[in-house]
């Protein structure tokens, strides 16, 4: 089993710290912004690619990262967020040597009623898929960075409730949430007869989002988006079609959680362009932990930071 640093995000909440103070007066939804978060989970996430080309009928490859599964640690305070990664071999998911890589980092944060997301993802070591063959292609790079930009209508909905553990929705509530989202992608095969390719992503999504409370101890968050942009590949611009799927059922007290939760961002572009990449980003996550209140010497320590840094 081999170690992965996965990611050590201490700014992912930096930005949190400007989140919405409504939260903690709020009879929707509760706070748990006091609290340490201790949790483990397993992590199957990969940035797949689908290239078609063909002209009556079309001949799909599959692109997929060799790394895909990790368990690892998460402990977050305020501020401070904290998360290590391993991706090992028995996993079933991960193929390839050791030269093979996933690195992901994402994060959010909010201002009123926005909120900014972040995603970065390198990867190495890569297989090819389709009916006919299996292939490696272990020094093919992926990189990718991006994010989107979205605003939440509906001050009753708890956006945190669906993506981290600081926050709970005690009545059911659901917002339309549109969205902005740009990405650029690095795709380069390593191979002698290719050459790397830059790929931009600008696309509009109308959503909706929906936190069903089913008792004080579980509930099921969905939410569902379709819109479409530009891509643009190598100086060639064409339409594109975007469609992101939520899904989170929980568990939660005071203390102990648990939750399982699937994420997909999908891009196509149209079917007329020849040849096509398609750019899929997929998420499976179990996890559980325990929040407790944290010792003396500990808030004492980040107050003082705080009011230094005058956060």
């Amino acid at each position: 089993m081999r170690l992965k640093l996965i990611y050590i995000t201490f700014f992912t909440s930096f930005f949190g710290c400007f989140a919405q103070n409504d939260s903690l007066h709020n009879s929707y939804f509760k706070s748990y912004n006091d609290k340490i978060t201790a949790s483990v989970y397993y992590l199957d996430t990969s940035n797949s690619f689908q290239i078609a080309s063909g002209q009556d009928s079309q001949t799909y490859v599959n692109l997929i990262p060799n790394r895909r599964e990790q368990i690892g640690f998460t402990l977050n305070y305020k501020i401070v967020d904290i998360t290590i990664g391993f991706a090992p071999k028995f996993l079933s998911q991960n193929k390839g040597d050791s030269h093979s890589k996933n690195f992901n980092f994402n994060t959010r944060f909010y201002y009123k009623k926005w909120m900014q997301s972040f995603t970065f993802i390198n990867q190495k070591g890569f297989y090819i898929s389709d009916d006919n063959i299996i292939a490696q292609l272990p020094n093919m790079r992926t990189t990718k960075i991006g994010g989107s930009t979205a605003y939440i209508f509906n001050d009753k909905f708890s956006f945190k409730t669906l993506v981290s553990q600081n926050e709970w929705q005690t009545k059911s509530s659901g917002s339309f949430i549109p969205s902005f989202s740009f990405y650029y992608t690095n795709l380069d095969l390593n191979t002698p007869d290719s050459s790397p390719g830059d790929i931009y992503v600008f696309t509009l999504a109308p959503a909706y989002f929906y936190n069903f409370v089913i008792s004080d101890r579980v509930l099921i968050g969905a939410g569902l988006a379709l819109g479409g942009g530009l891509n643009i590949i190598d100086k060639e611009t064409s339409a594109l079609y975007q469609a992101d799927f939520n899904l989170k059922l929980a568990y939660n007290k005071d203390r102990f959680f648990g939750f399982a939760s699937l994420n997909t961002v999908s891009f196509a572009q149209d079917d007329k362009v020849d040849p096509r990449l398609n750019d899929n980003i997929a998420t499976v996550k179990l996890s559980v932990g325990y929040r407790f209140d944290p010792p003396k010497k500990v808030k004492e320590v980040y107050d003082n930071v705080n009011k230094k840094i005058g956060l």
